[in-house]
């Protein structure tokens, strides 16, 4: 080993006594010295030489232990998730860990100064750390001793070449660090799990019948196409109705049937239960893996192996199975991308569907985009001839879907008990009449009791005198408190026009059901919120109050639906706000029965609206055709890609100034952001409690994504290298929220 201020004649002495071992690394070439070493220098070389020559007892490089006789060399991924360490580091494969030390299988190693080296020379951390062996190699880049690898955590490969490609694609995306997308896509060992054997593999499957997908056009040339071992490509618009699980399992089916494999994402738990019913009773036991985070951690690693090993062909899950190890892969299908939940919260966020067109492109495998809905970037993927729409004729869909009635700010004008109410007259009679036939459904913007509050006079939302958060009523509790800092307010008048009167700008869903369960008092009242979400309800007459996404599946339909404070949903200050409202609404109200069936739907929002007109024509493509068109007239993702920056304002500006962005990148901002919550859950990515942030936003066109992520990967890569000393600035790829 070296040591500061050698110089050449030094340098000259050790490689004499121990050969080509004692040469230095890069970090001793640069530290003082030249030719004329001096005395003081002489005296440190002989006292480097007398404690060399006594035997470690740990020996921690190739001098100290015998090595594998072929490719002695491994390179490792540790487990670090930061930018600048985000590449391999060589280490020595002892002769005793020859056999286990093969490329996959996770491993431990000394990682720190003078034990595991960076394959440029340079010396990090320390301690034992985890991580994956990526490949074995004969001879390394670096020409210093280097550290042996300490432990070979399980001999099991669980990182096989085609996932590191896909998650190394993922990790280039997002600018993010491989480590951190191998968190996400290699779930805990469980040594339980490694012991059991996992079966047998079932020969594949027989062609299925079309079944319900002969109600769309193309419905039967796709399977078709999946069963032959093509790769087809579409964006399915789904009929309203329980039906979508059944024809996903039909999907699935006909892509075993050409001994390919298929996976399934979808946003929650509920979702996978159904479509684990659908595969089940298509294919029968054993054919499919289920990976869902509820399971618990031995039995999804159990499932997670049994998909690596090539057992199970088949795999549906929510976001987290974005990553399944599926064995030839000839299917990957999401449902409902529109969902938050396919969006990861974890560095570096990847949204499922982003991840699953990249399995489609480095597979070439078939992709199907599937929703009752239609989001602006699955018609981008059909608008570009990427994808074809999968959809159903005019007359199909008038005929499953149901009647859609609305209620606009003129109906509560002239109803003044309705408006206080929230429910106005032809509500209550789509309700009445509802109830004579089946359930209703009820579904309420967001959960609670009486959340914010407005000025009755001019809407203005209430606002906290000494923070500015906003101003709430508690179930029980006479006075107004803030949401952010607490504090009570009892004196309260509008700052825009000086109103003392209040009304509830957002009424959450107990309140209605208290609402509701006092007009009709011999009708049972259910509930299905983030506290206790119903997967189903019986088919007789009940009033179903539900918060959007946890609304149950009624048996036999709902007989009618109301949609309450579509204004909410849709005045929030988001580029998607119109395209969310839709979606939700629309979730909704294929629970109900078709038109011919009596279903009816009734929707409180001004009727004028673009996403209020779609959904009475049941027309959500249309609508996110005509939004992808005046996104592109802007400059809009997902036309544009986007990035975000946030952090302070001076960290803001200094990342900004740094950062080397393409030429034809453009700066939105920095502007505000919202102070975040002192109390209460905090929302992903939010700025820390009570400090103020900035955030700004770099836009570049289409084909320049790649560029934007590298460079910002690079600039953040630099200032985590610089130490703890720089003020955290936040990095997001695609940032879901555009204000």
């Amino acid at each position: 080993m070296g040591a500061p201020g050698l110089g050449a004649f030094g340098r000259r002495w050790l490689s004499v006594l121990f050969g080509k071992n004692a040469r230095v690394s890069s970090e001793d070439e640069q530290v003082g010295g030249g030719e004329g070493a001096g005395p003081e220098q002489l005296a440190f070389i002989r006292e480097s030489v007398r404690k060399a020559k006594v035997p470690r007892a740990k020996p921690r490089t190739w001098r100290g232990a015998a090595l594998a006789k072929e490719l002695p060399v491994a390179r490792v991924l540790v487990d670090k998730g930061v930018l600048h360490l985000d590449r391999y580091f060589d280490y020595a494969v002892p002769e005793e860990l020859d056999a286990e030390a093969q490329p996959g299988v996770r491993v431990r190693v000394r990682f720190g100064a003078g034990r595991g080296r960076v394959r440029d020379g340079r010396r990090e951390g320390g301690g034992l750390i985890d991580g994956f062996l990526v490949e074995r190699v004969a001879e390394s880049d670096y020409a210093g001793p280097l550290a042996a690898l300490a432990q070979v955590v399980s001999p099991e490969p669980v990182l096989s070449a085609e996932l590191l490609g896909l998650a190394r694609a993922v990790a280039d995306r997002y600018a993010g660090s491989l480590a951190d997308v191998l968190q996400l896509a290699v779930p805990p060992r469980s040594a339980r799990a490694e012991q059991r054997d996992s079966g047998v593999a079932l020969p594949p499957p027989g062609m299925p019948e079309v079944g319900s997908w002969g109600r769309y056009e193309r419905g039967g040339a796709f399977l078709q196409a999946l069963a032959s071992g093509g790769a087809p490509r579409a964006v399915w618009n789904a009929l309203p109705g329980p039906e979508w699980s059944e024809e996903v399992a039909r999907a699935v089916a006909a892509t075993l049937a050409s001994g390919r494999g298929a996976l399934v994402v979808v946003p929650d738990g509920r979702a996978v239960a159904r479509v684990d019913a659908a595969l089940t009773s298509l294919l029968g036991e054993g054919r499919h893996a289920v990976l869902t985070a509820d399971a618990g951690p031995e039995k999804r690693y159990r499932e997670w192996l049994a998909v690596r090993r090539g057992t199970v062909r088949a795999v549906v899950g929510t976001r987290a199975a974005m990553f399944a190890p599926v064995r030839d892969l000839g299917l990957v299908a999401i449902w409902d991308d529109g969902d938050d939940s396919h969006s990861e919260p974890h560095a570096p966020q990847p949204h499922a569907r982003e991840v699953l067109l990249l399995r489609a492109a480095l597979d070439r495998c078939g992709f199907l985009l599937g929703s009752w809905s239609c989001t602006v970037e699955a018609a981008q993927l059909v608008e570009s001839g990427w994808a074809l729409p999968l959809v159903a004729t005019r007359e199909q869909v008038r005929g499953a879907a149901p009647l859609v009635r609305t209620v606009g700010d003129g109906d509560l004008a002239r109803d003044e008990a309705a408006r206080a109410a929230r429910l106005p007259t032809l509500a209550w009679q789509a309700v009445r009449e509802g109830l004579k036939h089946g359930p209703v459904l009820v579904q309420v913007p967001r959960r609670g009791y009486v959340p914010r509050m407005a000025c009755a006079n001019c809407r203005a939302p209430a606002r906290c005198r000494h923070c500015s958060g906003p101003l709430e009523a508690q179930e029980g509790v006479d006075a107004l408190e803030c949401g952010w800092c607490g504090r009570a307010e009892g004196s309260w008048h509008c700052a825009e026009c000086g109103g003392f009167r209040l009304r509830a700008q957002v009424v959450g869903a107990r309140r209605t059901a208290e609402e509701l369960g006092r007009a009709f008092p011999a009708v049972p009242v259910r509930t299905s919120g983030r506290e206790h979400v119903l997967d189903t309800v019986p088919g007789a007459p009940a009033l179903v109050v539900s918060t959007p996404g946890a609304e149950p599946v009624a048996e036999g339909g709902y007989a009618a639906a109301l949609l309450l404070d579509g204004w909410a949903m849709l005045g929030r200050p988001d580029l998607r706000a119109g395209e969310d409202a839709l979606r939700r609404w629309i979730a909704a109200a294929a629970l109900v029965r078709p038109q011919g069936a009596g279903g009816t739907v009734v929707v409180v929002a001004e009727p004028t609206l673009r996403p209020v007109q779609a959904l009475v024509r049941w027309d959500p493509v249309g609508h996110a055709v005509r939004e992808l068109s005046e996104r592109a007239e802007l400059g809009f993702p997902p036309v544009s890609r986007m990035a975000a920056v946030s952090g302070t304002g001076e960290a803001v500006a200094a990342f900004l100034g740094a950062v080397e962005l393409p030429e034809e990148a453009e700066v939105l901002g920095p502007v505000p952001m919202a102070v975040t919550a002192v109390r209460g859950p905090r929302r992903v990515g939010a700025p820390p409690p009570g400090e103020q942030w900035e955030r700004a936003l770099v836009r570049v066109p289409p084909g320049k994504g790649a560029a934007l992520a590298s460079a910002l990967k690079a600039a953040q890569a630099a200032r985590m290298a610089r130490g703890s000393g720089e003020v955290a600035v936040r990095v997001r790829i695609d940032p879901p929220d555009i204000g």
